[in-house]
């Protein structure tokens, strides 16, 4: 079952454009990579499905409804969370504080009602705590970080934070933008288990990475993104020998690794 739906998305940038008539589905419990050069349209396609940019053609549909030009925010509390490629806390928060924000989706308390401190706000309350230290070690964060501030920690486990955080609002589909980024070899074996955790928990992924080793290993289907044009779209093994692919992408990250 489609679960996410994008066909004919373009967007420009002035004389630039970014995105061309491109169409692409996620499943309900599928892991989608997106791979491509550097300036292909990645990001890009990622902010215009979750609402930061509007595109001048195409539709977004999600869980069968049209969210082509909600607000970032709607489309959260739809059910669609997303990291970036730097990381995005509240840095003067605890860990614990900020894995609270994420469950923001799931709160249906207003101002007035914390002000009253009703029996089923204190409930929430409870709830909302619950839930993010469920997400803090369903991550692996290490016991004991709850109350240290998010500035203190290490990148790897910041990157873990970002992604318990949207983990606690309990979305259908988890966007992933260079989630490997600055990690070393052992994070990043880490960081590809909880990935399939995270499918196997009832969650979709759709990711970008440049870590050719995870995508190759942990995706179901891979798109390929040239120049704002998907020029390939299959399994894994399938992507790997497409000659198209092959020049525009993974030719060069092939001479990139040889040189290191």
């Amino acid at each position: 079952m489609s679960l996410l739906r994008v066909e004919g998305l373009t967007k420009r940038f002035g004389g630039l454009t970014a995105l061309d008539d491109v169409d692409l589905e996620v499943e309900a419990g599928q892991i989608r990579g997106l791979i491509g050069p550097n300036g292909s349209g990645k990001t890009t396609f990622f902010n215009v499905v979750c609402g930061i940019f509007p595109p001048e053609a195409g539709t977004v549909t999600f869980k069968n409804e049209t969210i082509t030009r909600l607000s970032p925010h709607q489309v959260c509390k739809k059910g669609l969370a997303r990291t970036f490629q730097e990381v995005q806390l509240m840095y003067d928060m605890t860990v614990l504080e900020n894995a609270m924000i994420g469950v923001h989706r799931l709160s249906k308390a207003g101002v007035f009602d914390a002000v009253l401190s009703l029996p089923w706000v204190v409930k929430e309350e409870d709830f909302i705590e619950k839930k993010a230290r469920e997400c803090l070690s369903f991550v692996g964060l290490p016991q004991g970080l709850e109350q240290e501030l998010a500035r203190n920690i290490s990148y790897g486990h910041q990157r873990l934070l970002d992604i318990a955080k949207c983990l606690a609002s309990d979305p259908n589909l988890l966007l992933l933008d260079e989630p490997t980024a600055g990690m070393n070899i052992t994070e990043t074996r880490h960081l590809m288990e909880l990935i399939r955790r995270i499918r196997d928990q009832g969650t979709s992924v759709l990711l970008v990475e440049h870590d050719m080793h995870l995508i190759m290993n942990v995706c179901d289907v891979i798109s390929c993104l040239n120049h704002g044009v998907k020029i390939a779209d299959d399994e894994p093994g399938k992507i790997q020998a497409d000659q198209r692919v092959i020049e525009a992408y993974l030719g060069s990250q092939r001479r990139q690794e040889e040189r290191r």
